[in-house]
């Protein structure tokens, strides 16, 4: 755990107060190449300045955003060394000068897509975008001063991801990208708040609008497609098709709602082709989750014509361009993107998770694997292998 000469521990947690405006030192993965293995070791965590919170975090888990990262598919974003990690959940620590509306001892989930509340963005209804703090992978820094919060303990920076880095024992955030909630809520779980739950089931709720009795397909059968699947289901959508290459996907996709289920390499047809026949025509509503443009193209034209809506979630790394031809747009389809499916992270967020504690989506079946911090590259393995939905980190 994060430690100093002085520090009182209570239950594994420090003392409130002891560490206040102190640099702390504690265990952290840090990368420090592309696929290169992740190193547990010792880090300094600088305290929070003007508008930042230092957060010690007690769960954290692994998105394929992350691994994405790792493998270092972009070039322009690659930094190193970086401390990745965006999907979390933990304790407040300390607060930086003018921070009001969290404090020592909150229960926190981070966010990647900050909300400062007072910008033409924030103060729109029609976008959940922050004007300084929406999601930007190219940021490594704090704002304030073009500083990373984290060093060696020899004084050398290491680098932030995401706004968030959450595999750290102790992290440094805007307050824009850390969202109080109810200190009932069990964290563990809480942590797929982070990123994963909320992207699929907020593109459900609030990017489509499903109504009851709708048909719906998800293409890509990971934690956004299923977490699009359960939220279908929490709206009384009567068709969830799911389609994924991977059979297995089904049988943790029925248990979030799926009723049926297509895997392509079965078919000798394009899907769209199949997925019309079963559905008089298409459904009213596709989630592409694959970042595949091929497979936005099927997604596309699996809709119903007139009043179809295609919502895209799949990251595309590829530089080609949207796979569609203007004319097919008049043909009453509509296709849009979500991020972070639409929810206003800290004005929304904590009445999702007072939703998910009523059990409206059930977040234990996304936790597939549990393991401590020490075996984070284990954790990774099995993304990779496809072996889990989401692995939880205790630290």
């Amino acid at each position: 755990m994060g430690s100093m000469s002085d520090e009182s521990t209570n239950n594994g947690l420090s003392v409130p107060g002891e560490t206040r405006g102190k640099v702390i030192n504690c265990k952290a993965a840090v990368v420090y190449g592309p696929e290169e293995p992740l190193v547990i070791e010792e880090v300094q965590v600088a305290p929070p300045q003007k508008m930042e919170v230092r957060i010690k975090i007690l769960y954290t888990s692994i998105c394929h955003t992350d691994l994405s990262a790792w493998i270092g598919e972009n070039e322009n974003q690659r930094v190193y060394p970086r401390i990745l990690g965006h999907e979390a959940a933990g304790i407040v620590e300390s607060v930086g000068e003018g921070v009001v509306d969290m404090k020592e001892g909150d229960h926190v989930i981070p966010i990647f897509n900050g909300e400062c509340g007072d910008c033409v963005y924030c103060k729109s209804e029609k976008t959940n975008l922050c004007g300084k703090y929406r999601v930007n992978p190219m940021k490594s820094v704090m704002d304030i001063d073009g500083k990373p919060r984290f060093s060696t303990p020899d004084g050398k920076p290491i680098y932030h991801f995401l706004s968030t880095s959450t595999f750290s024992e102790y992290t440094v955030l805007d307050s824009a990208c850390v969202v109080k909630i109810d200190s009932k809520a069990p964290l563990k779980k809480m942590s797929l708040l982070s990123c994963g739950v909320s992207t699929g089931v907020g593109a459900v709720w609030n990017t489509a609008n499903v109504h009851s009795g709708a048909s719906v397909a998800i293409f890509g059968l990971g934690a956004v497609g299923l977490a699009a699947a359960a939220g279908a289901k929490s709206r009384g959508a009567t068709r969830i098709i799911g389609v994924d290459i991977n059979k297995d996907k089904f049988i943790k996709g029925k248990a979030m709602g799926m009723t049926e289920f297509i895997n392509p390499k079965d078919l000798n047809r394009p899907v769209h082709e199949e997925i019309k026949d079963l559905t008089d025509g298409g459904v009213h509503y596709t989630f592409e989750c694959s970042g595949n443009l091929d497979v936005l193209r099927e997604a596309f034209l699996s809709t119903h014509d007139g009043w179809g809506l295609t919502v895209i979630l799949g990251i595309h790394p590829t530089p080609r361009m949207l796979p569609i031809h203007p004319m097919e747009l008049f043909d009453g389809r509509k296709i849009v993107g979500s991020v972070f499916g639409d929810f206003k992270g800290k004005t929304q967020l904590p009445h999702f998770a007072e939703e998910c504690m009523r059990g409206v989506v059930n977040l234990d079946e996304f936790i597939t694997h549990e393991l401590p911090f020490s075996k984070i590259n284990e954790a990774f393995q099995l993304l990779i292998d496809g072996k889990s939905l989401r692995c939880v980190l205790q630290l």
